[in-house]
C-alpha cells in the first residue's frame, strides 16, 4: 500500500459516514457506507479478497474522501444519493432509479396516507425517506389502527359526494373506513385525524403513544396477551422511529451550504451541495493564512472559488455568519430548523477534516506539530513566550496523614518523566493544602536556582485561588514573580485562574491547550497518589513490625517479601516464620503478636 494512502487511513474518524475511492486520474471508483469509517476502510487493505473485482478495485485506489454523518441510517441515505449522482464504476447496486420509500399525505379532499418510492410535486406532503421498510409498514399499520382512513382513489369532491355518485365499499363494512364517500364522515372530523397523523410522522407522537399504551393495558386486563404483545412491539418500533434525516430533506431544495473552521495558520471551508432535498456533493477546501485574515474574508474567497470550480448555480447559500457576495445571491444564516442542522453537519465535516490534517502532520512532521501547539498555547494562555517547559504541582493526603506533593514536568507538550519529583512535606502539620503548596514550590525553585538549572516558562497549580496565592508567596520570596508565568486550574469547571485576576479564563472544552493542561494535572495527580499510597503502606508496615524488640529493618523486608502483608505474618505459625528468618527471631515475633492479641 502506498504511504500516502496508509496515512489517510490512519487518520480516518471512528464515526458513521460515507467513503469515496478515487483513482490516479481523479475518477470516482466506489462509494460505500460505514458505521465506523476507519474500521470499514481499513478492512479493504488488510486482507486478500476472494472477489477478484474487489482486489482490482483496491489496487486502483489512490485517494480516499469521506463525509461524516450523525447516524448509520443517514450514511445509508447519503450513499444512495451519491451513487445515483456519481455513478461509480464499481457500484453495482443502487445505480438504478429506485429510491428509499416515503410516506405521503396526498393533497386531495379526504387525503390518503400511503407509502411510495416516487415524489410527485403536486403539493402533497412527503415524510422520510426510510431505510428500514419494517418501520414504514409498522407506522402505516399503527395509523390504520388508530385512525380509519380511506384507501380508495375516488375523487371525493363535495359535488360528487352530494350527488350520490359513490357507494361505500367493504372497507367501510369491516370498520377500516368511516365512509366519507357517502357523507358518513365530515371533512372536519377527517382532517383532525390527518393532523394527528402528520404529528406522528414528524416524530411528535406523545399523545399517540399514550393511547397505544392504554390499549395495551386494556388488552392485558382482558387476558388478551397476544394482542397486548403485538401493540407492545409496535410501541417499541414507534419509540425507536427517527422521523427526520439530515442528509435528505424534501423541504430544502437547491442550496449550497458553507462552513469554516480555522486556527492560527489554516482555514478549512466545507461545502455541501443540496439538490432536490438530498446532499449530492461534499468538499473541504484548505486555505493558508497569510495576513491574519478574518473568517469572514476567508469564507467569502472560498465561496467564490468553490462556486466557480464546481459550476454551482444555486440562488441561495447557507453560511454561519453574514458575508457580502453581491445582490443576486440570497444569504441565509439559520439559527434553528432544518437548514441549521445541515450547516452543523457541514461544520462537523470541516472540524474532522482539520483534525485529520493535524494527525497527518503529527505523524509525518512531529516538530511542526509541536511548534503549532506551542504557538496555540502561547496565544490561548496569553503568555509572552512559548511554554516549552511546564511544571505542575499537586498535593496528596488522606485526613492529614502522610502529606506529600508531586511535581511533573512537560517539555514540548509531552511528559518528561525523568524530571518528575516527589516531595515529603516537612514543615506543615495536618491537612493544610495552602501551606504544603507554599513549601514545595519554594523548595523546588530554590533548588533549581542553587543548582543553576533552567526554570520553566509556565507553572500550573492544581487548585483554585487559595493554592495559587500560596505558590505566589514562594515565587515572591525567591524574587521570581513576573519572571515565570503561573496559573491555577480548578477541577469543577476546568477554569483557569491568573494572579490578580478575579475572573477565571474558560477555554473551549475541545481545545488542544486545555487538553495539554488537563494531561498535566492528571499526570501530577496520578504521580502524587502513587507516591502517597506507597508511603502510607510502608508507614503501616513499619508501625507494626518496628515495635517488635530485636527485629531490624532487614528482617522486616525479608518477612514482607515472603508473606506479602503484615496480616499474613500475624496469622503465620512460629514454625512457618522460622523457616524464613530462623528460630530465634520467629519466637520473638510469635510471642509479640500473642501478647498483642
Amino acid at each position: 500500500m502506498h504511504a500516502s494512502l496508509e496515512l489517510q487511513i490512519q487518520t480516518l474518524p471512528d464515526n458513521p459516514g460515507v467513503y469515496q475511492y478515487y483513482d490516479k486520474e481523479g475518477k470516482i471508483l466506489y462509494v460505500g457506507k460505514a458505521k465506523n469509517l476507519k474500521k470499514r476502510v481499513s478492512s479493504y487493505f488488510n486482507k486478500h479478497h476472494d472477489n477478484a473485482k474487489t482486489n482490482v478495485l483496491v489496487r486502483k485506489i489512490v485517494e480516499i474522501k469521506h463525509i461524516v454523518v450523525a447516524t448509520e441510517a443517514d450514511a445509508l441515505l447519503l450513499e444512495n444519493n451519491l451513487i445515483k449522482k456519481l455513478q461509480p464504476r464499481y457500484n453495482v447496486l443502487l445505480k438504478d432509479d429506485k429510491s428509499y420509500p416515503w410516506i405521503c399525505i396526498k393533497k386531495e379532499p379526504f387525503p390518503r396516507v400511503f407509502s411510495t418510492r416516487r415524489m410527485v410535486k403536486d403539493g402533497s406532503e412527503y415524510f422520510g425517506p426510510y431505510t428500514n421498510f419494517k418501520v414504514v409498514h409498522t407506522i402505516l399499520d399503527l395509523i390504520k389502527e388508530l385512525y380509519p382512513l380511506r384507501t380508495c382513489n375516488l375523487d371525493l369532491k363535495p359535488s360528487n359526494i352530494n350527488s350520490g355518485k359513490f357507494k361505500v365499499c367493504l372497507e367501510y363494512h369491516i370498520g377500516n373506513c368511516k365512509g366519507p364517500c357517502e357523507g358518513y364522515e365530515t371533512q372536519e372530523n377527517y382532517e383532525k385525524h390527518v393532523i394527528a397523523i402528520r404529528e406522528i410522522l414528524k416524530g411528535n407522537f406523545k399523545d399517540s403513544l399514550r393511547d397505544f399504551k392504554k390499549t395495551m393495558q386494556d388488552y392485558a386486563l382482558e387476558m388478551q396477551f397476544e394482542e397486548a404483545q403485538k401493540i407492545k412491539e409496535k410501541i417499541e418500533v414507534l419509540e425507536n422511529y427517527q422521523a427526520r434525516s439530515t442528509v435528505f430533506n424534501p423541504k430544502i431544495n437547491n442550496i449550497d451550504v458553507f462552513s469554516i473552521v480555522s486556527d492560527e495558520a489554516m482555514a478549512y471551508v466545507n461545502f455541501l451541495q443540496i439538490a432536490h432535498g438530498a446532499i449530492i456533493r461534499s468538499h473541504t477546501l484548505e486555505l493558508k493564512k497569510k495576513l491574519d485574515e478574518t473568517d469572514e474574508e476567508l469564507l467569502e474567497l472560498a465561496v467564490v472559488e468553490l462556486r466557480e470550480r464546481f459550476h454551482l448555480t444555486a440562488k441561495e447559500i447557507v453560511v454561519p455568519f453574514a458575508i457580502n457576495l453581491g445582490e443576486n445571491l440570497k444569504i441565509t444564516v439559520p439559527q434553528l430548523g432544518d437548514k441549521k442542522q445541515i450547516l452543523d453537519l457541514s461544520t462537523r465535516n470541516a472540524k474532522y477534516h482539520r483534525l485529520e490534517q493535524l494527525k497527518q502532520i503529527q505523524i509525518v512532521d512531529p516538530e511542526r506539530h509541536t511548534n503549532r501547539i506551542m504557538a496555540q498555547m502561547m496565544k490561548d494562555l496569553r503568555l509572552t513566550v512559548e511554554p516549552r517547559h511546564i511544571e505542575c504541582f499537586d498535593n496528596s493526603n488522606i485526613q492529614g496523614t502522610n502529606p506529600v506533593s508531586a511535581c511533573v514536568v512537560f517539555k514540548d507538550g509531552k511528559p518528561s518523566k525523568k524530571d518528575y519529583r516527589h516531595f515529603n512535606i516537612k514543615t506543615v502539620e495536618g491537612p493544610n493544602d495552602f501551606a504544603s503548596m507554599e513549601e514545595v514550590v519554594y523548595r523546588r525553585y530554590k533548588r533549581l536556582l542553587d543548582e543553576n538549572e533552567p526554570l520553566p516558562q509556565l507553572i500550573v497549580i492544581d487548585g483554585g485561588k487559595g493554592q495559587l496565592s500560596s505558590a505566589l508567596k514562594s515565587l515572591e520570596a525567591l524574587n521570581l514573580r513576573g519572571k515565570i508565568a503561573i496559573i491555577g486550574i480548578a477541577k469543577r469547571l476546568e477554569e483557569l485562574f491568573y494572579p490578580g485576576d478575579s475572573v477565571p479564563l474558560y477555554l473551549d472544552k475541545k481545545s488542544e491547550t486545555l487538553k495539554v493542561i488537563q494531561h498535566l494535572r492528571n499526570e501530577a495527580h496520578r504521580f502524587g497518589i502513587t507516591f502517597h499510597r506507597d508511603k502510607r503502606s510502608k508507614s503501616a508496615i513499619q508501625t507494626s513490625l518496628e515495635t517488635i524488640p530485636g527485629i531490624g529493618e532487614k528482617t522486616m523486608q525479608i518477612l514482607i517479601k515472603h508473606f506479602k502483608s503484615v496480616k499474613r505474618i500475624k496469622e503465620a505459625s512460629e514454625s512457618e516464620i522460622s523457616e524464613v528468618v530462623g528460630v530465634s527471631k520467629a519466637k520473638k515475633i510469635s510471642e509479640f503478636y500473642k501478647k498483642e492479641s
